[in-house]
C-alpha cells in the first residue's frame, strides 16, 4: 500500500521526509514573501530607478545571507564555480530584476505577479532547448500550448491590439524576458553547478551568497549611470526604502534559507509548485494595499498558465495519459 503524502517517515528516491506540518508552514511564509515582491517593486520604484531597485535589494540580500553564512558556518564556494554563479547570477538576479523594476513601471504589481508564474513554462521550454535527451512528449506540449494561451488571456492581447496600449506592451515585454532569463537559469544551473562526479555541488546557501555577490558586480556599473534614485538620497521617502530592505532582506535573502528547508523536508518537486500560489498572493495583496483594479482575464489566464505549467512538469496527468 502507497503511504499518502502527509505520512510520517514516506521516503521518495530513498530519502527520509517529513510530515507536512514539518514544511507547510515554511512553504506557506516563502508564497507569502515571494508574492509580495511584486508589491515591494512598485513601492520602490516610488523613490528609486529601475537599476537602483535591483541594486539595492541585491545588497541588501548579501548582507542577509552574508550574516546566515556566517552565522551557519557555511564555506565558501570552491573556486572552479564562480565563473558559472556569475552567469547564474545574471540569468537569476541582476538582469530579471532591473527587468521587473523597468517593466512595474508600466504595469500592476498583480499583472507582474501572474506573469512571474508562468516561469515554469519558461524553464521547461529552455531544458527542452538545452537538453535534447529530453524529449517533448505530448503532455508536455499540451501544457506549454494551454499556459501560452493563458499568458495571451492575462495580458488581454485583445486589448493591446484595438487600444494600442503601447507603454503597457513594453512593460509586458519586459518581464516576459526576464521570467525567460529565470527559464535559462535552472538549466544552466542544473548543467554547471549541480556537481559531476569529480567536483561535488556547491553548498546551497554559499550559492545563493554568491548570486547576490554577482549581482552587485553587475548592477553596480549600471546604476552609476542611471542613479540609484529618482531624486536624491534626501528625498527617498520612508516606504520606498523599507520595502527594498523587506525585499531584500526576505525575499532576496531569508526566502532562500526557507526554501532549502521545504526541498529538505519535502522535495524539490513540492517547493517548485510555491510559484503557483504567488501570483494569487500578489494578486491579493495588490488589491487590498495597492487598490489595483483586477480585470476578469487576469485571474482566468492565471488559472491556465497555473494548469498549463502543472501539466507540463506532470503534477496534473491529462485523462489520455491515465488511459493509456
Amino acid at each position: 500500500m502507497t503511504p499518502h503524502r502527509g505520512e510520517v517517515g514516506v521516503k521518495r528516491g530513498g530519502v527520509q521526509r517529513g510530515t507536512a506540518g514539518q514544511w507547510l508552514p515554511f512553504y506557506l511564509v516563502l508564497a507569502l514573501i515571494w508574492g509580495c515582491s511584486f508589491l515591494f517593486i512598485n513601492v520602490g520604484l516610488e523613490s528609486f530607478t529601475p537599476a537602483g531597485v535591483a541594486f539595492t535589494r541585491i545588497a541588501f540580500g548579501a548582507i542577509t545571507l552574508i550574516i546566515i553564512s556566517i552565522l551557519t558556518r557555511t564555506p565558501i564556494l570552491p573556486r572552479w564555480s564562480w565563473k558559472y554563479v556569475f552567469v547564474a547570477s545574471m540569468l537569476w538576479a541582476s538582469i530579471p530584476w532591473m527587468l521587473f523594476g523597468f517593466g512595474q513601471q508600466y504595469v500592476t504589481s498583480a499583472l507582474a505577479g501572474i506573469i512571474n508564474g508562468a516561469t515554469p513554462l519558461m524553464t521547461l521550454l529552455a531544458i527542452l532547448i538545452a537538453f535534447p535527451e529530453e524529449k517533448p512528449t505530448r503532455q508536455r506540449i499540451f501544457g506549454l500550448t494551454l499556459g501560452f494561451l493563458g499568458i495571451l488571456v492575462v495580458v488581454g492581447v485583445w486589448n493591446l491590439v484595438t487600444d494600442g496600449e503601447r507603454s503597457n506592451l513594453v512593460g509586458i515585454g519586459a518581464l516576459v524576458v526576464a521570467i525567460a532569463c529565470y527559464g535559462l537559469a535552472f538549466p544552466f544551473a542544473r548543467r554547471y553547478l549541480s556537481g559531476t562526479g569529480t567536483r561535488p555541488a556547491p553548498n546551497p546557501i554559499a550559492l545563493a551568497t554568491g548570486l547576490m555577490i554577482g549581482g552587485l558586480l553587475v548592477t553596480g556599473p549600471v546604476v552609476l549611470v542611471t542613479g540609484v534614485t529618482r531624486e536624491g538620497l534626501q528625498d527617498v521617502s520612508a516606504s520606498s526604502l523599507w520595502s527594498l530592505i523587506a525585499l531584500g532582506v526576505l525575499g532576496s535573502g531569508i526566502a532562500y534559507v526557507l526554501n532549502f528547508v521545504v526541498v529538505q523536508r519535502s522535495d524539490a518537486t513540492t517547493a517548485s509548485t510555491v510559484t503557483y500560489l504567488t501570483p494569487l498572493v500578489a494578486v491579493i495583496v495588490g488589491a487590498l494595499v495597492l487598490s489595483e483594479r483586477i480585470t476578469w482575464n487576469e485571474p482566468v489566464g492565471a488559472l491556465l498558465v497555473i494548469a498549463g505549467a502543472a501539466i507540463a512538469q506532470g503534477l496534473i496527468q491529462r485523462r489520455d495519459q491515465h488511459d493509456n
